[in-house]
C-alpha cells in the first residue's frame, strides 16, 4: 500500500511537531462537514467549497506550526500574523501548549464569511 503524499508529509516530522500536526489536521477536518484536504505547493492544504482555505505549515528556524489563511487579508483577529503575505495571514501556534481550537473555530467562521 502507497502512502500519500500528504500522509507522508505529516509521518516524516520529528515528535512532537508530527502528532501536534497530525491533532491539528483532525480539528481542522472535523470542524465542517464541507472542509477536505488535498496536497497543492507541497504542502498539505484544506480547501471549504472546494476553493483553498487554510494550510498547515511549520517556522524552519523555530520548528513552531502554524495554520495559514488563505484570506485572512480580510480577517481583522489579533492573533492573525500579515509578515510580508500580501494575501494570506498566518495563526501561530506553540508546541508547547494545548492546541486552541475555539480560536481556530473563532478564525475558520470568519474566514468562511468570504466562500
Amino acid at each position: 500500500m502507497q502512502i500519500s503524499d500528504i500522509d507522508e508529509y505529516y509521518l516524516n516530522k520529528p515528535e512532537p511537531l508530527k502528532s501536534y500536526l497530525l491533532a491539528l489536521r483532525q480539528i481542522i477536518i472535523t470542524s465542517d462537514p464541507l472542509i477536505s484536504e488535498a496536497w497543492k505547493y507541497r504542502m498539505p492544504f484544506f480547501m471549504y467549497k472546494g476553493k483553498m482555505f487554510c494550510y498547515v505549515w511549520f517556522h524552519k528556524k523555530s520548528g513552531q506550526p502554524y495554520i495559514g489563511i488563505v484570506e485572512g487579508r480580510k480577517i481583522d483577529h489579533p492573533d492573525l500574523v500579515k509578515g510580508e503575505r500580501s494575501r494570506m495571514k498566518i495563526f501561530e501556534l506553540d508546541l508547547n501548549k494545548n492546541i486552541p481550537v475555539r480560536k481556530i473555530g473563532t478564525i475558520f467562521k470568519m474566514a468562511k464569511a468570504f466562500y
